[in-house]
């Protein structure tokens, strides 16, 4: 927790001086001297000196660093643009137009990255490696692990499942025992049903948008649910193919595109069937898509983890096995 929190820092540093300073520039009070005041150097500062330090110093990988902070520094860049009053501008002007090198340069190594993860996911994937490993090692080696490269695993799993399906296989994946959750209660065919209604609504939106509103924002909104249907079509592929699956020492759960959640045996106080309606909470995590789920699990740490699989009972017998097995 304290790594976490360490880590942290430099996105709430960034967080307080936007605020900050964004009030500053925007207002006239005593401390800008009922507005007379407004130097662009207090913000130079702040972002793109003391916020880099405070990258560098608290992140201990220095390629996530390096990526926080440059990523941080565009931000500010942004912000200035907005909230520093031209007349106040004297570097700042030039700043804003390194913005588009910083694109250039972000694009470039975007599809670079892509194109690499591209490759060696595909040649996982025919190795037959397990497809989770397939898709996190590659981008891990470049960005080291993280919640960058988190995020980053997750969105090439969307793109995986969406092109790539067919190459993956149930049996790939880690694990002795695995369990499928699309046939409870109509999972998968709740989903088919989604897409179908995007499918037939987009076209009609996309027409209103564009003679009521304007091209633009009917081409941006299209744009948008297209994504989004990418998702869609990828979790709809991935929930039949990605098992909930149980090892001697562990549980790891695996539910659509989401990042595999493991469970350790050891960390477990009881696995019992449930019937009941289960509310979100931050106590809870629940992996189920349609109906209640019907899977309670409650850890040492009092919190509750809750599945829908197809076959309860037989999940319940291989956990008491492996339970009664490590005792």
């Amino acid at each position: 927790m304290q790594t976490l929190t360490k880590k942290n820092i430099p996105f709430i540093f960034l967080a307080v001086i936007s605020v900050f300073w964004a009030f500053y520039y925007q207002s006239s009070n005593a401390l800008n001297g009922y507005g007379i005041e407004k130097p662009e150097w207090l913000l130079l500062i702040d972002g793109l000196v003391v916020l880099p330090i405070l990258c560098f110093w608290f992140v201990k990988d220095k390629k996530e660093a390096a990526i926080k902070t440059v990523a941080y520094s565009c931000l500010i860049i942004l912000l200035g643009s907005f909230v520093i009053p031209e007349s106040s501008k004297v570097v700042w002007p030039y700043l804003e137009s390194l913005r588009y090198l910083a694109l250039a340069a972000f694009i470039v190594l975007e599809i670079t990255t892509i194109l690499t993860v591209f490759f060696a996911i595909k040649a996982s994937l025919t190795k037959e490696q397990d497809p989770d490993l397939a898709i996190s090692k590659p981008i891990e080696r470049i960005l080291g692990k993280g919640a960058i490269s988190s995020l980053l695993s997750f969105e090439a799993r969307v793109w995986t499942y969406a092109l790539f399906s067919k190459k993956i296989r149930q049996q790939s994946f880690t694990g002795d025992s695995h369990f499928s959750c699309h046939k409870k209660d109509g999972a998968q065919s709740n989903q088919l049903g989604f897409i179908l209604i995007i499918l037939f609504e987009l076209p009609v939106i996309h027409l209103l948008l564009h003679f009521l509103w304007s091209p633009f924002v009917a081409n941006v909104t299209t744009v948008l649910t297209l994504l989004g249907l990418v998702f869609f079509i990828a979790e709809y592929k991935a929930i039949a193919i990605r098992p909930i699956s149980i090892l001697p020492d562990s549980i790891i759960v695996r539910y659509g595109v989401w990042n595999p959640f493991r469970i350790a045996l050891s960390e477990i106080t009881h696995v019992q069937p449930n019937s009941i309606f289960i509310r979100r909470s931050g106590n809870v995590n629940r992996f189920n898509l349609a109906g209640n789920p019907n899977i309670e699990i409650k850890l040492n740490s009092g919190k509750f983890i809750y599945l829908g699989v197809d076959s309860p009972s037989e999940f319940l017998m291989t956990i008491e096995n492996y339970q009664e097995k490590s005792l």
